[in-house]
């Protein structure tokens, strides 16, 4: 399937993660594109699981909302769409807490890096943290678990690739992390997440993480994104994160925060 949805949502004049200008009909054009590219994904994941000879709906679509405006994840959500992820804790906060009010079965994943000075904030917003990738980080969780009573489910976030620009456990490392995590800590980790090299094929990656999961009795994996998750899916992938099939291309990315 395509990186791209099948029809492109009228050009945004905001900057990122802002809503931008539009007439009513552009966003009754809008809010038909989204949930038509949302029916193709879905269409796409049920075909990939019913291939692999899984369940049809054992892979969940987490819809990349990170820089995109209210007005495109409205759309999502009046489409059925539920389950959001996000780059950055201080983006989602302008977000989401208003949307949960309407909404109050959204779920939302943290996807991006995190800063330990934002563990907090993370842990209040967040129904899910995709991106546990080191002690440091480990240790904050689990003192922020001990002072709130409470702890998203947290992934151990793999960098497969062993790319020294991205964020994740390297490979051999990843055991002794999970042992850190869940022995030691206590903390609900329930499986792993990748985001593969991208100049490299992608189902290495997926088996590979596939198989760490497997020697530490894990059975979620959060991998596969746009242009890669069917592949996903095919090698067990329980969550697919895709964004620009959904909302469409990205406007220029927000600061980091």
């Amino acid at each position: 399937m395509s990186d791209q949805p099948s029809n492109s949502p009228p050009a945004a004049t905001a900057t990122a993660g802002s809503d931008p200008q539009l007439s009513p009909d552009q966003q009754r054009l809008l809010d038909q594109q989204i949930a038509e590219n949302l029916s193709m994904i879905r269409q796409a994941i049920a075909a990939a699981e019913k291939a692999a000879g899984r369940q049809v709906g054992s892979c969940q679509l987490v819809a990349v909302s990170k820089v995109h405006g209210v007005a495109r994840v409205r759309a999502a959500l009046a489409a059925g769409q539920r389950v959001f992820g996000e780059n950055r804790v201080q983006e989602a906060q302008g977000k989401f807490p208003g949307l949960r009010a309407t909404y109050p079965d959204l779920r939302l994943h943290l996807i991006g890096p995190l800063q330990t000075n934002k563990v907090g904030q993370a842990v209040a917003l967040f129904d899910v943290i995709e991106s546990l990738d080191r002690p440091k980080l480990a240790r904050a969780l689990a003192k922020e678990r001990d002072r709130l009573g409470r702890c998203p489910d947290c992934f151990v976030q793999v960098n497969t690739g062993e790319e020294p620009q991205k964020a994740g456990v390297p490979p051999g490392q990843a055991d002794a992390l999970l042992a850190l995590c869940r022995d030691s800590l206590q903390l609900p980790v329930v499986g792993l997440m990748c985001i593969p090299p991208a100049d490299e094929e992608p189902a290495l990656h997926f088996a590979l993480l596939r198989k760490i999961a497997e020697r530490n009795g894990l059975d979620q994996l959060s991998m596969g994104m746009s242009g890669d998750f069917e592949t996903a899916v095919a090698y067990g992938a329980t969550r697919v994160r895709v964004g620009s099939a959904v909302f469409g291309e990205r406007p220029t990315a927000p600061p980091p925060g």
